[in-house]
């Protein structure tokens, strides 16, 4: 439960401040005066309720409304909705305390009128987003001033300041009825209004936003601003009507859903403050059309004119689109959504029944559309989470390189971009938790995968599952759309143009205080209203594995060419070296392919587990060979895993070199730039943690097995189970489990330490210019370039080392590596812990 109002505020002209060529408002009054400890009062709200300034006119305007949004340092949203009327003020000369040479520079020629009109705003705040009740509400308490009704303004004030309704819910208490209270508010001026709290309230609540937009921009303008905010760009929008700057921006950020916009979000920007235009970081911004010429120098930043129904794009601005058949499949989708008379426009006889939704309807339809293409885009996500701390909390990291291989998009600008996000990292730190309630989105990534991936081919199966996609949206915003009638008195029609009108009067802060104040002793004696979170095992959907490409083929190699990598393989392991010598050029072409080096790491693995990894000469040179030319057409990032594969196998290859002298295969591998990529050793090391944190959980006793269904329990299956069994264990069992999983973090920590050694630091220091380009020293900005197919014979032996520079330079590697490494894995380990 929720109070539907924080605060109630009255705004009005500062008449003291009228001199100058804009005029200031003020707050007259405020209730309660006293700011609540969990929301304290928003400060500047009188930029807010007249954004193109305060001004005084000669004429009545008629009365105004429109939802500012104001986010404080927590980044928690408050939105002021602003009723704005008129009421008129003498036009009396203001005291001017100028000499008499500034009069003379006035204008004298110029008649002001002999009456003039100041704005006034009643304004509510509060942390819930409920447009239209607030608009009722605010246009009541008007109507009780303006037709002078009898009821007292205090009451209804003090009714809307203590009214408290469900957040989310459907606002029902039992499965059988709705709780009729508990929806319905009333001020006591013979008003009824029915509050629609949504089902689930991570969904976004839209209205009709998100199809206005689009009637005002179009599919492709819109598909822009998608883009755009995705991959981070400024976007301004314009327009003459603040209510559908509200409307737009609110749109744009619920077209994003599951992702959260976590940037500069003003929807309504007031013109004093328009140097925050000038901010380096991205936003979402509202300004009213008046200051258009004021945004024609904004060189980095989109500008969507709704009025005009453009979207200007700067020649210095690059805007990623989706993929191009995510692109064309969704452009066909909100063709057939927002036009489906085009699809028979050409049909001699053409169906009768063409027309498109409503605009409710369609709103969700639309927004059905880029829910559908979200699951298209993250479909098998949580199979590349790593999860390296269970308890007390989880932490869990996110495998970029492995989501873009499976899907052979590490060259897409759209996707990469919108993973390296804020959005997405925020998507990952809140869905990505193995134990929590699950939504639409969660429920559409781990059932309907399958069935997404028949759709692509057919446009109208996509139109009938985003119909029953937009079913749930309209249910989930909508729980009891027949009941959903307002009852609220509206002032007489013209009444605003009346010449005579009261002034609003000055409201009794003892009658308000005293509603807040026993509503807040009513709300103590209640029992605490606790919101059910229904936990449950958030289900992954199919493994990577089981994903196609585009092209619908599975990624894989001719049987062939992987009978061929075994083979010889086998004969090294039997010592026949003529076969092996025989069969290794065809390997090693071989080995552009993905499959066949994921074949060769699987068979020295299994020659691992055997104790087969000490060779003798000839062997080891063979087997190294094909690592090398698997290293090679390895990427920096490692999409496939390749080099993460062999990363255990080049410190259990070796050869004996004499007495007590053992050579390792890592030794001949280090020049190898995906061994410079941080991200790839921060990866690694989540995923060895994240092993042995399951195999923490999967320990048993000494006399038992573990059945096959527990090994198979992959890591976010047994952390769910944790999660679900931390409250029923003691403080001492608990404090045991922190211990062993930091132990876990800190050992592997160790363990990579060495790791990193074995592979950045050279043998030979001299000989290594590998390490010095990289720039290893700062882990974030370690070089993405590739390593060409000659690096085993050009890169080792080409550095002159003749001179002093050279030399001091190699001598200070090692203290370069140690620098390195101790950063990455403190931030590693800090992160796990």
């Amino acid at each position: 439960m929720a109070r539907l109002a924080d605060y109630f505020v009255v705004v009005g002209y500062d008449l003291d401040k009228r001199g100058g060529s804009e005029g200031q408002g003020r707050i007259l009054q405020r209730f309660p005066e006293k700011d609540w400890e969990d929301n304290p009062f928003p400060q500047g709200i009188e930029l807010f309720c007249q954004p193109n300034g305060w001004q005084l006119v000669p004429e009545r305007l008629p009365p105004s409304f429109f939802v500012a949004v104001l986010t404080d340092i927590n980044s928690e949203r408050h939105y002021c909705a602003c009723f704005t009327f008129w009421e008129e003020v003498e036009n009396a000369q203001p005291q001017k305390s100028l000499s008499s040479e500034a009069y003379e520079d006035d204008d004298s020629g110029v008649i002001q009128p002999s009456q003039l009109f100041a704005p006034k705003s009643l304004v509510v705040v509060s942390r819930l987003d409920h447009t239209e009740v607030f608009r009722n509400c605010l246009g009541l308490i008007h109507t009780v001033h303006i037709d002078g009704l009898t009821v007292a303004m205090e009451t209804v004030i003090g009714n809307l300041l203590t009214c408290i309704i469900p957040i989310a819910g459907g606002s029902q208490v039992g499965p059988a009825e709705p709780d009729e209270s508990s929806r319905t508010i009333t001020l006591g001026a013979g008003d009824r209004q029915v509050i629609q709290t949504p089902i689930n309230d991570s969904l976004p609540v839209s209205g009709c936003s998100v199809a206005l937009l689009f009637r005002q921009l179009g599919i492709n303008n819109v598909l822009y601003l998608f883009c755009a905010a995705l991959t981070e760009h400024k976007i301004l929008f314009l327009s003459s009507s603040y209510h559908r700057l509200t409307d737009a921006c609110r749109a744009l950020l619920a077209i994003m859903f599951p992702l959260k916009y976590s940037f500069t979000y003003v929807p309504i920007l007031p013109g004093k403050l328009l140097e925050v235009l000038s901010t380096p970081t991205p936003f979402i911004i509202g300004v009213n059309s008046f200051f258009r010429s004021e945004t024609q120098e904004l060189l980095d930043v989109i500008i969507a004119d709704l009025d005009g129904g453009t979207v200007t794009i700067p020649e210095c601005v690059h805007v990623s689109l989706l993929p191009d058949p995510l692109l064309h499949q969704t452009q066909t989708a909100l063709s057939m959504v927002l036009d489906p008379e085009l699809e028979v426009a050409d049909h001699a006889f053409p169906p009768t029944s063409t027309q498109p939704s409503t605009l409710k309807i369609q709103d969700k339809e639309i927004r059905a559309v880029f829910l559908w293409l979200f699951a298209q885009l993250f479909q098998g996500y949580r199979w590349c989470l790593h999860i390296i701390r269970i308890h007390p909390e989880p932490v869990i990291r996110f495998h970029k390189a492995a989501f873009l291989g499976q899907r052979a998009l590490t060259e897409d600008d759209f996707l990469m971009k919108v993973l390296d996000g804020m959005a997405f990292a925020g998507f990952v730190s809140e869905r990505g938790p193995p134990y929590r309630s699950i939504d639409l989105f969660d429920e559409l990534i781990a059932n309907q995968v399958e069935r997404i991936r028949l759709e692509e081919g057919s446009p109208h199966k996509v139109l009938r599952h985003v119909k029953e996609l937009a079913e749930q949206l309209f249910k989930n915003e909508n729980p009891y759309p027949a009941v959903a009638m307002h009852k609220v008195q509206k002032p007489t029609e013209g009444s605003h143009l009346r010449l005579h009108q009261t002034t609003f009067p000055h409201l009794d802060e003892v009658t308000v205080q005293l509603f807040i104040d026993h509503a807040a002793a009513k709300l103590k004696t209640a029992p605490p209203a606790v919101k059910v979170e229904m936990k449950c095992m958030v289900p992954s959907g199919p493994p990577l594995d089981d994903i196609v490409d585009r092209n619908g083929n599975v990624l894989a190699n001719s049987a062939r060419r992987l009978e061929v990598v075994r083979n010889c393989i086998t004969y090294i392991f039997e010592n026949k070296m003529l076969e092996a010598k025989k069969v290794l050029p065809a390997v090693l072409r071989a080995l552009k392919g993905r499959a066949a080096r994921q074949c060769l790491t699987q068979e020295l693995n299994l020659h691992v587990q055997q104790n087969r990894a000490v060779l003798d000469d000839q062997q080891f040179d063979y087997v190294v060979r094909m690592m090398n030319c698997t290293l090679q057409d390895c990427s920096h990032m490692d999409e496939h895993g390749i080099a993460a594969a062999l990363l255990p196998l080049v410190t259990a290859f070796c050869r004996k070199l004499g007495a007590g002298i053992t050579q390792f295969a890592y030794s001949c591998v280090q020049e190898h730039m995906v061994w410079t990529n941080m991200q790839f050793w921060e990866a690694m090391f989540y995923s060895d943690v994240q092993n042995h944190i399951r195999a923490l959980y999967l320990e048993v006793n000494e006399n038992e097995q573990p059945s096959p269904e527990q090994e198979a329990r992959c890591a976010l299956e047994i952390a769910s189970e944790q999660r679900r069994l931390w409250p029923t264990l003691c403080k001492d069992k608990q404090q045991e489990l922190v211990q062993k999983e930091e132990s876990t973090v800190f050992s592997q920590a160790i363990h990579y330490a060495n790791r990193m050694s074995y592979l950045l630091l050279p043998l030979d220091t001299s000989k290594n210019r590998l390490l010095r380009n990289t720039g290893l020293g700062d882990v974030e900005s370690v070089s993405n370039s590739y390593v060409t197919n000659s690096i085993a014979g050009s890169m080792a032996e080409s550095y002159d080392t003749e001179s002093g520079f050279e030399t001091q330079r190699a001598r200070m590697l090692p203290t370069l590596w140690c620098g390195s490494s101790t950063a990455l894995l403190t931030k590693c380990a800090t992160r796990a812990v």
